[in-house]
């Protein structure tokens, strides 16, 4: 009887050891699975942020706008603007351009266009393109379109005032319209040598645009000296004196990528955009 109640001691003490050892090392499992949920989240994390190019670095001001003097070969050919504005329900980006009085004689200038953005910051930095439209005069070249996108549907409605014409394309779920783009790539982190990309929905194509970062450059202007990084955006949009070849953009070295000048091939010579005033 001893000896069994001894044996029986000894086996209840080996039990309780056993589930005392199985019980830690589950509690250890369980932490290390613990663990490895939380890396796997973060690398979601990390690879949704690449696929949905939310490298932000900029950060602008809204309201922002921008005045410009454009000239033509080192002459005064007229002014340009560039802003964005909060109306509650979304943001509206609206680019001007409009030819002096001597250059209106024989060859007159007046552009609008305007992008209209949802307020949808899951998409990105800076919402959700809505609607695009182009109002251009630029001597005898007449453009009145509109881009009205329907992102629930992966379409976008492209509306030719001009001709009458109207016609649906599909769009992929990340797009934006040339304004826009604009504004999104100021929110990348830019690095020369390296290219960015982003997609673009225009003149009923999808572009996968090239944006090159050319090369860091301190310029002096009217309004002040800046430390630039200049871009190259690889696209054939319309708009400012019918651009016939590159367009070459100096954004200021800072967190808020202000343009501070531009400049864009036209039928005969060049078109440069100097910042000349503003609020930003």
């Amino acid at each position: 009887m001893k000896l069994s109640k001894e044996c029986s001691t000894r086996n209840n003490s080996q039990s309780q050891m056993e589930i005392e050892m199985m019980f830690c090392i589950n509690r250890k499992k369980g932490c290390f699975n613990s663990l490895l949920f939380i890396v796997f989240i973060f690398l979601c994390a990390m690879i949704l942020n690449i696929f949905t190019g939310a490298r932000r670095v900029a950060s602008f001001n809204i309201p922002e706008r921008f005045i410009y003097d454009l000239r033509w070969m080192g002459i005064n050919a007229g002014t340009a603007s560039l802003e964005i504005v909060d109306n509650d329900k979304n943001l509206k980006i609206i680019s001007t351009a409009r030819s002096a009085n001597w250059i209106s004689l024989f060859y007159t200038v007046e552009d609008r266009i305007e992008s209209s953005l949802c307020k949808n910051f899951n998409f990105s930095s800076i919402g959700q393109p809505s609607t695009y439209r182009v109002k251009i005069r630029e001597g005898k070249h007449r453009r009145d379109k509109e881009i009205i996108f329907n992102h629930e549907n992966n379409k976008a409605k492209y509306i030719d005032y001009l001709n009458n014409k109207r016609k649906e394309y599909d769009i992929p779920t990340f797009i934006f319209d040339p304004l826009s783009s604009f504004y999104y790539i100021r929110t990348l982190d830019l690095n020369v040598g390296e290219s960015v990309f982003v997609t673009i929905f225009d003149s009923k194509k999808i572009w996968n645009v090239e944006v090159q970062v050319l090369r860091k450059e301190k310029i002096i202007l009217p309004v002040g000296t800046f430390n630039t990084i200049v871009i190259k955006p690889l696209l054939r949009s319309e708009g400012i004196f019918s651009r016939k070849g590159d367009i070459y953009i100096w954004l200021t070295d800072d967190i808020k990528r202000i343009p501070v000048k531009l400049q864009t091939e036209v039928a005969v010579g060049h078109v440069t955009a100097i910042l000349t005033d503003g609020s930003y």
